[in-house]
């Protein structure tokens, strides 16, 4: 009998309860789930030698970017590799683009995930894959074109209609489609209030089109369906504070900060304390407040201790920066010599996209950070000039690199170079709807230097 997953591609497995194992693993998956390694253990229990499970064993270990995960999911790859010997093609496929993956290799990866979706614009699995990637290789021109290239083929009688939705969303928004970005989203959320994707595209709209007082309303309109979540909750809750920074309610920024998007407490938090996406969150929120004179108390401690345990994993050129904030806010500048020597050390040493991407825009953009915080003002400009226009090749949106155009702004000011702050007030407002004068970030220096 030829077994099918719910988007009625042919899976290779031992069992129906093995399919309905990765159809539940790749739902929660979709929907931002904690309980998506519980079915994938039910998945590997029900069938071990199915191919696409140990796809997505060593796909939800890269999820992690964390060096530390890195035997798991080359493991995995090479199980899936040749499982899928006896498999289909498309599946096989999915195990060379992990491979590529775990090799560095992201832009064979992302090719292999669009040859797949050229061929099985269905494979949701592809499409998501492909879509995290693309987003944190800094390229949503091509999230963007995987989107519009499946949405065609695609209704919502079949499951994951919502996350294809979700995903438009993003990509539209990222590229400056706003009305396109907003719909999808919300029709996504008509789909499924407990969409996190979608809750986070259109807030990520809100926050490129000003509208503060509406996200606010959004994201309290959504938590309670956020169930079961994982840490992207984290990250909406700081979308929230950016909302509040934005109005200047300092006291409800750092109430968000402990309470929700950094609480050590939190189950959540504990089960993966250095989580990538929850350190940029938190640095970047302290780094915004003291631009604006709020001061943050011992909050970075917690931070730069993880900072120095991570010294030399750059699986994640984005988190870099914000791990180097962290040293350098909290005096630790021997360690930061050495993460920026391991750095170096990761770029001269390995082939493929990553490298590239921490030896042309991370490394002279943590230099930047830390000449920075030091008082060298000339120095971090001399570091991060040559790399504004490629530094979105480190991953991230608009939202999140938003932190280090502050960063350079500020450090034209205090250097006293009116030509280098001129020049990132006009990159900023030829990219965002919202004019310098009405953002936080940018109102003083707008205001102060003469155009």
């Amino acid at each position: 009998m030829t077994l099918r997953d719910a988007q009625g591609l042919v899976l290779t497995a031992a069992s129906a309860e093995a399919v309905a194992a990765f159809d539940a693993t790749v739902a929660a998956y979709l929907r931002y789930r904690l309980d998506a390694s519980t079915h994938l253990k039910a998945l590997l229990a029900a069938d071990p030698e199915c191919g696409m499970a140990q796809v997505l064993a060593g796909s939800f270990a890269m999820l992690a970017y964390n060096s530390a995960q890195l035997d798991r999911a080359r493991a995995a790859q090479a199980r899936a590799l040749a499982a899928t010997e006896r498999a289909t093609p498309r599946e096989r496929m999915h195990a060379t683009a992990l491979g590529h993956w775990v090799a560095g290799a992201l832009d064979r990866a992302l090719a292999t995930w669009e040859e797949i979706l050229a061929e099985h614009p269905h494979d949701i699995l592809a499409f998501r894959l492909h879509h995290f990637n693309a987003f944190w290789l800094g390229a949503p021109e091509r999230m963007l074109a995987a989107a519009e290239r499946v949405l065609p083929r695609w209704s919502a009688t079949l499951p994951g209609y919502g996350a294809v939705l979700a995903c438009r969303s993003f990509a539209n928004e990222e590229c400056g489609n706003y009305l396109i970005a907003e719909a999808a989203g919300r029709a996504a959320i008509e789909l499924d209030r407990g969409d996190l994707w979608a809750a986070h595209a259109v807030a990520h709209t809100f926050e490129m089109q000003g509208r503060r007082g509406e996200g606010i309303a959004w994201i309290e309109r959504l938590e309670p369906h956020w169930e079961g979540a994982n840490n992207l909750k984290h990250h909406l809750w700081w979308h929230r504070a950016l909302y509040h920074l934005e109005r200047r309610e300092w006291d409800a920024v750092l109430d968000l900060y402990d309470r929700r998007f950094r609480d050590l407490a939190s189950p959540v938090t504990q089960m993966q304390p250095d989580l990538y996406i929850d350190v940029q969150n938190a640095a970047s929120m302290l780094f915004r407040l003291e631009l604006r004179g709020v001061p943050v108390g011992d909050r970075w401690v917690e931070l730069a201790d993880k900072a120095e345990a991570r010294i030399g994993d750059c699986l994640s050129a984005f988190t870099l920066p914000h791990w180097m904030m962290a040293l350098a806010a909290t005096g630790r500048f021997q360690a930061a010599a050495r993460m920026l020597e391991a750095m170096r050390e990761f770029a001269a040493t390995r082939d493929g996209t990553v490298a590239a991407v921490v030896r042309e825009a991370a490394i002279p953009v943590c230099e930047a950070v830390l000449a920075h915080r030091r008082g060298d003002h000339a120095g971090a400009l001399a570091a991060m000039r040559p790399v504004l226009g490629i530094m979105h090749r480190m991953g991230g949106s608009h939202a999140q690199q938003d932190v280090l155009e502050q960063l350079f702004l500020d450090a034209a000011v205090k250097a006293g170079s009116p030509a280098d702050a001129r020049m990132l007030l006009e990159r900023v407002a030829g990219r965002h709807p919202v004019p310098p004068e009405r953002r936080v970030g940018y109102a003083e220096a707008a205001r102060n230097v003469a155009h």
